[in-house]
């Protein structure tokens, strides 16, 4: 078998992506119902409702601790790897978010008054809690349907 059929026969992998999709389309699915117009950054963006990076990743955990055992040391870094990548979604990159929102304030700001030419930082970056959790839960549900 080659690198790409073992890939795409990889039951884990496959869950994990199925989680990142629904949650991507849920993602671009709010965005319209909310803004009445589809927004293609929705689909390949970060930030927004639900996490598709929590939802892959407990798609992952859930799925390796079904097959292998919760108390398998693939599991236990399956889901030390979702912490982190949650953390960092829900924090970092979330403050880096809020970072580029003051950030731009200060860029208008400056061009109003001195007409300096910036181009606006991207303020949509990580996620709030809730987004994470609700992406967490998303990527448990389908890792639990699919395995």
């Amino acid at each position: 078998m080659n690198f790409f059929s073992q890939l795409i026969h990889n039951k884990i992998l496959m869950i994990s992506f199925v989680s990142w999709s629904i949650a991507q389309f849920l993602k671009v699915s709010l965005s319209l119902v909310k803004t009445k117009r589809f927004d293609f950054e929705r689909l390949v963006g970060a930030g927004g409702m639900p996490s598709s990076h929590s939802a892959f990743v407990m798609a992952l955990s859930t799925s390796v601790g079904k097959i292998y055992g919760w108390a398998s040391p693939l599991f236990a870094m399956a889901i030390a790897f979702a912490l982190v990548v949650m953390y960092d979604a829900a924090g970092v990159r979330r403050a880096s978010g809020k970072q580029a929102e003051i950030l731009n304030i200060i860029i208008k700001d400056v061009i109003e008054h001195k007409g300096l030419k910036e181009e606006r930082l991207k303020e949509l970056i990580g996620h709030t809690p809730i987004e994470v959790f609700v992406g967490g839960l998303l990527g448990i549900i389908i890792a639990n349907i699919l395995v």
